[in-house]
């Protein structure tokens, strides 16, 4: 009777990569098929979700922020220096990621639509690993928290336990004052979304008390738990800071002098910026400290208001440093850093201050870019920086392709896979992003192109098509974005090229050789 064949990890990578070169050649599937059969055992995958997470890192280039844990993961990895998300808000920009599907596809574009109404029998990322055999757990994050999509785990999502946002001091003011707007007859949505707490705080509970303290340990704990398993796992952890409010174990606080922290450089609206270009910033002026504060365009902030916000949304990246930090020690001590995909993204960016605003919600670079790191088994590249256009639309055929399994037809992203064995090799010739805005009576969408020297932006009537706005921003010349040169006759020749770039689309931005091009649409 024949030995089993058994095969490393490694030597599976190599012939996955193959057979993924053949079927994008136009080869069936069999080939790939045989491929993974040869294969004991398919990579984990560890996929590590980070919410309102700009590149605010020290492996982007951040002296001030300190993230050495999850720049730890970098020197052992590729970072991807220019990856952008769809639409710079929770809910489209998550449901883009993990159904693979842009916005416009996927038609989620707030934060109130669930994808299974809008596309029901779409297979999410993690389902579709399911569908291969791994054990997926999702827990945290993951989904737009109001969505958690049950179908897409191998069992309920977990949940931490014992756990507070505040300290108890502010809980029982929070909860007098509640009883306090009750009386007046206001709706508790009315005190939930515009009476909030307040938006920073400094806390001397210990960090298990904490959600995303108490979702580490949860994470570790079921890390161990399904380390023992005979299938593969997909382990996906969605931690909530740094999203406001900025609440974080005092210790975290004391890393930084708040006085010594760089703000700003350029915190005024872009020279001619649309009216409807920029967010209106609700999302802090609904906190109980910050609720007279000016929308942008209308006046700043103060500096003392501005150094305690991003003091505490330092904090508060350290702090989830910290947690990745364990659970990538807790990966490497159970031996499976060797054999495990991590795969470490925030949502999208955020703007501490840059163009007079702060939070998200817009199609600015401040906003639309994003962290990404990756370290595969068997990846030649460790350490390097990869200045490819990329995209969230592209991590679901990514993280199949490095795990071995066939690529779905839906998907609309290409796999970075190849990015991982030649971090400089062409790429794509464009990101796209994009943001739906209510201004004047009407209701428009902002399709976003960013391309490798340019930004350029077309504000669309979405009951017209009529173009109402445009902008362009040349990163070359001006990297913060503060002057928009879509007006300037001088540009009129490159807004009209860019414009049919824009306008010819995702498809016609694909890298000329990549890995998903026979799988779009």
């Amino acid at each position: 009777m024949a030995k089993p064949l058994r095969v490393s990890r490694r030597s599976f990578l190599k012939a996955a990569a193959r057979a993924g070169a053949a079927s994008a050649l136009g080869f069936t599937g069999g080939r790939f098929a045989r491929a993974a059969k040869q294969a004991r055992k398919r990579p984990n995958v560890l996929f590590i979700a980070i919410d309102d997470l700009r590149t605010e890192l020290g492996c982007y280039g951040v002296p001030d922020a300190q993230s050495p844990h999850i720049d730890a993961l970098a020197r052992s990895g590729l970072t991807f220096d220019r990856a952008y998300c769809q639409q710079a808000v929770c809910n489209p920009s998550r449901a883009s990621l993990l159904t693979g599907l842009r916005p416009d596809s996927a038609k989620v574009w707030d934060l109130v639509t669930h994808f299974r109404d809008t596309v029901p029998d779409v297979v999410t990322l993690p389902q579709y690993f399911k569908q291969h055999g791994y054990h997926a757990v999702g827990m945290g994050k993951i989904f737009h928290n109001t969505f958690p999509d049950p179908r897409s785990w191998s069992e309920p999502k977990p949940s931490p336990r014992g756990c507070h946002l505040y300290s108890k001091a502010t809980r029982k003011r929070q909860a007098e004052r509640r009883k306090k707007f009750l009386a007046q007859g206001k709706t508790q949505a009315w005190i939930n979304g515009y009476r909030r707490g307040p938006a920073t705080e400094a806390v001397d509970m210990p960090e298990e008390e904490t959600y995303d303290g108490a979702l580490g340990r949860l994470a570790i704990e079921t890390l161990e738990r399904v380390a023992g398993r005979d299938e593969p796992f997909f382990l996906a952890v969605g931690f909530i800071r740094p999203h406001l409010p900025f609440v974080a174990p005092r210790k975290y606080w004391d890393l930084y002098n708040r006085d010594q922290l760089s703000l700003a450089a350029d915190p005024h609206l872009p020279e001619g910026c649309p009216p409807m270009a920029m967010n209106t910033m609700y999302e802090l002026r609904c906190y109980e400290d910050f609720l007279n504060s000016p929308p942008p365009g209308k006046g700043l902030l103060t500096e003392v208001q501005a150094r305690r916000l991003k003091h505490g949304y330092y904090a508060c990246v350290s702090f989830i440093d910290a947690l990745v930090g364990r659970l990538l020690a807790a990966l490497a001590r159970l031996g499976l850093a060797d054999d495990t995909v991590v795969c470490l993204w925030g949502d999208h960016g955020w703007k501490l201050g840059e163009l007079g605003s702060w939070c998200k919600q817009t199609n600015y670079e401040w906003d639309t870019r994003v962290p990404l790191i990756v370290r595969a088994p068997g990846a030649g590249v460790r350490g390097v920086h990869s200045n490819a256009l990329v995209e969230f639309v592209d991590l679901y055929p990514t993280l199949a392709e490095l795990c071995g399994l066939p690529l779905p037809d839906h998907l609309e992203g290409t796999s970075l896979a190849p990015l991982l064995a030649k971090p400089d090799r062409r790429w794509k010739s464009a990101a796209f992003s994009q943001f739906r805005r209510r201004h004047g009576g009407e209701e428009y969408m902002g399709f976003a192109m960013r391309t490798d020297r340019y930004r350029y932006v077309e504000w669309r009537n979405r009951k017209t098509g009529h173009v109402a706005a445009r902008e362009l921003y040349d990163h070359q010349a001006d990297p913060g974005e503060t002057r928009n040169l879509a007006g300037d006759p001088a540009h009129a020749d490159r807004v009209a090229r860019l414009g049919e770039q824009l306008r010819a689309g995702w498809q016609a931005a694909r890298p000329p050789h990549g890995r998903t091009e026979a799988h779009a649409p």
